[in-house]
């Protein structure tokens, strides 16, 4: 949830950011656009919201500030990174209606990582347990070849 909140954040600096030079460019295009079709204002926002955190989480491999700054990962089933479609697919279902209360629950498995195949993992954690099988492959290959 910390990580939503993050992030919805820095959209939220970014859409004033990009919205303001939209404004600047071309005065009263934004604001014409809410007045005539509310709905379709939803639209481009979800849709630039989806487009905005696909290309943070390609360009960081699964991280966003708000994964880097509360220690998590998106990583694919396999503990790998995940793929561009992967990302593609965790980023857009992000639009679909109620997908925030289903990450409610224990445990929390959010439509969009259940439907890209994707996890959210503990970075420290993640490195414990393959820095662990390492040792363990490593202290096996010592006692096989003394």
């Amino acid at each position: 949830m910390a990580n939503y909140l993050i992030d919805l954040l820095v959209f939220y600096i970014i859409i004033f950011f990009w919205g303001a030079a939209i404004e600047i460019l071309s005065p009263g295009s934004l604001s014409e656009m809410d007045e005539v079709n509310p709905l379709l204002d939803r639209v481009v926002s979800i849709l630039f919201y989806g487009i905005v955190m696909f290309g943070i989480e390609t360009a960081f491999q699964g991280r966003t500030l708000g994964k880097l700054i509360t220690g998590t990962k998106a990583i694919d089933r396999d503990g790998g990174t995940p793929s561009f479609k992967q990302l593609l697919i965790r980023n857009f279902t992000r639009a679909v209606p109620f997908n925030a209360l289903s990450a409610f629950g224990s445990p929390c498995t959010p439509w969009h990582d259940t439907w890209s195949d994707t996890l959210v993992v503990d970075v420290k954690k993640l490195d414990l347990e393959l820095r662990k099988d390492e040792f363990y492959d490593n202290l096996r290959d010592q006692n096989m070849n003394p």
